[in-house]
């Protein structure tokens, strides 16, 4: 599971190792797709510390994280949002095999939010996010900024030490001590039981997060417009695998959502809501299996969609970046970047507007007419 995540940023292959932009980066140039919902987007950090917890990756340290918390806003105010911090972006540049791009190609691409926008005074559903192993939170800001201009609050969680860069606000960047944990994992034979290992660590993160949004003592000064009864957790690859054992220990997630990630229901089974989003090697019967085996043990509502021409990173942000980078889309992707940021947004909102807002969320019965490339398995 955690070594499928590292397809194209950890070892990004011969295809990315050669790859160079195709013209000189112009970091104004550089745009995630705009959000289409009604409202401007907001966005606060949060630098959290859970005293009560050890660091899973460095035992010496108490567990830190950093969240970004977007939500809708009254207006169009504050300064745009930086995407990744300038030490962040140098990293996924350097893995993405493009280490002569400035790091200012990424860290001032347009996102749609603005830095300390004042909220909408009106209740709002919680969407947490978790992004795939090594890579920053930044990476799901296209859907997140969606979602929040649909009138949800949607917290990304960058877990510490799992992310190729992760910058706190003293100036620190902690990089991925986890990616080593892997490859060591990996010739031991012992790769499964260090990916349960961090799928749990992830559901401890977002309860903690969850804790601090929605409890006595909020990190955030508008967190009392969150609906604390109205929280998913949606994640990619190791951010969707942690969804389950997050739903499990969690009452308080009332639906969970899997991008292409290799999950595991244990016995007796998960009754909430459930997506699972996937690539053409997720439909049923596929070698692997585990997708199988997770349908057959949700006993709630759920929805299976696979998309034709997606790749791993589809769900992500890569495709957009890659595409405006002069980069090679991800090897295993034919869709057009565009293409894929429309159906992931389309699928995880009409997911969460069912079950957090009660809205008929169609797509999830009938994507195809829509979008020909989505599958439907029941």
């Amino acid at each position: 599971m955690l070594a499928a995540t590292l397809t194209f940023l950890v070892a990004p292959g011969a295809a990315h190792a050669a790859a160079t932009p195709t013209g000189p980066a112009n970091p104004t140039a550089h745009s995630l797709p705009r959000p289409t919902g009604p409202h401007a987007v907001g966005v606060t950090t949060l630098h959290l510390t859970d005293p009560a917890r050890r660091d899973m990756w460095q035992p010496s340290r108490d567990r830190e994280l950093m969240v970004s918390l977007w939500y809708p806003a009254r207006s169009r105010v504050g300064q745009p949002a930086a995407y990744l911090t300038p030490q962040a972006a140098a990293l996924v540049l350097r893995a993405l095999g493009a280490p002569d791009v400035p790091p200012a190609a990424l860290s001032t691409v347009r996102t749609h939010a603005r830095t300390e926008a004042p909220p909408l005074p009106h209740a709002m559903p919680l969407v947490v996010l978790s992004p795939g192993f090594s890579l920053p939170r930044g990476t799901l800001t296209s859907l997140a900024v969606e979602l929040a201009s649909r009138g949800y609050a949607v917290a990304g969680i960058d877990h510490n030490f799992e992310a190729l860069g992760i910058t706190f606000p003293d100036g620190t960047t902690t990089e991925c001590l986890a990616c080593a944990r892997l490859e060591q994992a990996a010739e031991e034979g012992t790769t499964a039981e260090l990916g349960a290992a961090a799928s749990r660590n992830r559901a401890a993160d977002i309860s903690f997060v969850l804790d601090r949004l929605t409890g006595a003592t909020p990190a955030w000064r508008g967190a009392r417009l969150i609906d604390a009864d109205r929280v998913a957790v949606v994640g990619h690859s190791l951010g969707g695998a942690s969804a389950v054992p997050a739903m499990l220990a969690d009452r308080r997630v009332a639906a969970g959502g899997d991008m292409g990630g290799t999950v595991d229901v244990p016995a007796p089974g998960l009754d909430r809501p459930f997506l699972l989003l996937g690539t053409e090697r997720h439909r049923p019967g596929q070698p692997d299996g585990s997708w199988d085996r997770t349908w057959a043990a949700l006993t709630g509502a759920k929805h299976w969609l696979t998309v034709a021409g997606a790749g791993h990173n589809t769900f992500t942000d890569h495709p957009v970046i890659a595409e405006q980078l002069g980069l090679p889309l991800p090897e295993d992707q034919t869709l057009s970047a565009a293409r894929s940021t429309q159906m992931t947004r389309a699928a995880v909102t009409a997911f969460v507007d069912r079950y957090l807002r009660g809205r008929p969320g169609r797509l999830l019965d009938d994507p195809a007419r829509r979008y020909p490339e989505m599958s439907v398995w029941r």
